[in-house]
């Protein structure tokens, strides 16, 4: 009885270190890039990623930019496999708002574990510091032409978030990730992608902790075997 009751202890002293265990890595591209004002040509950045195992839990996207007209802003991220999670598309555009919020750039992280949406920003409690939006954001997600009347935005529910990401294969996620931005009318100046990053939150297969919890349970089982006298 007393071996049973330490067996079953240790299987289970290894589900919570797996529960709890998570990984968050981080990369950066701090490459400045120019944001032609009105240029839907736009352009791409990428950051390789690697190392990653695991299952993947959060995607989050940090963007820092500067100067320009927020609602003529269109940011996508595509992964390895080609899925892609539109960050921004124009924020503010609607029925009622055919030009979008007129803030000047965002120094935010797009996480896919947020719920305020970054296209209304405005709608929810908000921060500005040196003229960029600042905090914590659920990525736009609209996946619509950005140049779509303010009518069809109202309309769309957001389909394409970061969440997309969410329960893939960490091998999945290794490999170049691209973004692209553009600014798609003319009048609002220039911005200026300063820099952006991209971080991985990731725990471990279950089958590691499981086995390691096996493994110590036999361990433990066969050396008071060993001392068992009839």
């Amino acid at each position: 009885m007393k071996q049973n009751t330490i067996l079953t202890a240790l299987l289970l002293a290894a589900a919570p270190v797996w529960a709890q265990t998570v990984v968050s890595t981080s990369f950066t591209n701090d490459t400045p890039a120019s944001i032609a004002d009105g240029n839907p040509v736009g352009t791409t950045e990428q950051i390789a990623v690697s190392g990653i195992s695991g299952t993947v839990t959060n995607v989050q996207v940090q963007l820092d930019i500067t100067g320009g007209f927020n609602g003529d802003l269109y940011t996508y991220l595509v992964d390895p496999t080609g899925q892609m999670a539109v960050l921004l598309n124009r924020s503010g555009v609607d029925g009622s708002n055919p030009s979008g919020y007129g803030n000047a750039g965002f120094n935010i992280t797009l996480s896919g574990a947020a719920t305020n949406d970054v296209h209304y920003y405005q709608a929810n409690t908000y921060s500005i510091s040196g003229g960029q939006l600042t905090g914590t954001w659920a990525a736009d997600g609209r996946n619509i032409n950005p140049q779509s009347a303010g009518s069809v935005f109202s309309s769309t529910v957001p389909t394409a978030g970061l969440n997309l990401y969410n329960g893939l294969n960490g091998g999945d996620v290794n490999g170049m990730w691209t973004l692209f931005i553009a600014d798609m009318a003319a009048g609002g100046g220039n911005a200026t992608l300063v820099s952006w990053g991209l971080t991985v939150v990731t725990v471990p297969e279950p089958q590691t902790w499981l086995m390691l919890g096996g493994g110590l349970a036999m361990f433990y089982l066969c050396r008071s075997w060993r001392g068992f006298k009839p």
